[in-house]
């Protein structure tokens, strides 16, 4: 058979073939026209080596098997070269998986310093009740959200602005320590964008011009957050908490940082006009803010 259709008959590509005969493991012979010609027992051979190599071989410790073979041995694993590279390999991998284990404890470790570092704190000295925001004008801040683009708080435009506040948002396959997830409102930042990433069209309709998303986090988390999720509105990075100072807002310190609590500010003409705190369940929280933009008033 040609090389082709052993590529196909055994699931590998041609390269690969090329390269286990450059080594001298699956050699095939020379037609008269010069092609190469592949003996049916190559299908074999490549499937040993294939199955070796999924099993964590490198393709030269599959040589005695696939040697074995093509002497004429039934099975492949007799040969006490075969039973030697089995015990070596197991031998490798019980040294990857004790150096693996110590790598997973002292990272264990560090996530346990860090997390008890992380406690859950108390509202920051100097914020206001949230309630008392209504009506208040919005600093003459300028911050610039992750499409670029800067955005003067005391200028947002013509109509209502939303704008939700949350503490932070993880990353996939990155879990919070366990007393961040203890803070009040820390629980469930991705979700809160998600969820509004949901509603953002419905928001639009209800009567909200534009909608932001604030946190403390930086940019460059904020902006990554905002390209995976694809979301239609940009986000705020405030890492210096400076409408928190400018405002009053509520926030939780722990031993190494500071979070916003979650909220949600309404402003029109460079105003607060509504103020939803607090928001213990997120996830219907934006029919609440579509209910009030509909009805104008807080259900």
């Amino acid at each position: 058979m040609r090389v082709g259709e052993l590529a196909r008959r055994t699931g590998t590509t041609v390269r690969a073939l090329r390269y286990y005969e450059s080594t001298g493991l699956v050699v095939p012979r020379r037609s008269s026209n010069g092609y190469r010609e592949y003996d049916p027992i190559s299908v074999r051979l490549v499937a040993q080596i294939r199955e070796l190599m999924a099993l964590g071989l490198s393709v030269e410790e599959t040589r005695p098997f696939v040697e074995s073979i093509a002497a004429g041995t039934d099975d492949g694993d007799v040969c006490a070269a075969a039973v030697a590279t089995y015990r070596s390999t197991i031998s490798g991998l019980q040294d990857r998986i004790g150096k693996l284990t110590a790598q997973r404890d002292a990272l264990d470790a560090r996530l346990n310093a860090a997390a008890e570092r992380v406690v859950t704190g108390q509202p920051a000295a100097g914020a206001v009740n949230p309630a008392d925001l209504v009506g208040a004008p919005m600093p003459p801040l300028t911050v610039y959200a992750t499409d670029g683009r800067p955005v003067d708080l005391a200028d947002l435009g013509g109509g209502r602005t939303v704008i939700f506040i949350y503490p932070l948002t993880g990353r996939p396959g990155v879990d919070l320590p366990h007393s961040l997830l203890e803070v009040h409102g820390a629980r469930a930042g991705a979700e809160q964008a998600t969820w509004l990433l949901d509603h953002h069209a419905e928001l639009l309709t209800a009567g909200a011009a534009r909608v932001y998303g604030l946190s403390a986090q930086s940019t460059g988390y904020q902006r990554e957050l905002a390209h995976r999720l694809r979301l239609p509105y940009p986000l705020i990075p405030d890492p210096q908490l400076t409408l928190a100072a400018a405002l009053g807002l509520p926030t939780l310190t722990s031993a190494d940082m500071t979070l916003y609590e979650r909220l949600t500010l309404i402003v029109a003409e460079g105003r607060i006009e509504h103020v939803f705190h607090p928001i213990p369940q997120p996830a219907p929280h934006a029919r609440h803010v579509m209910r009030w933009l509909i009805q104008g008033r807080r259900p």
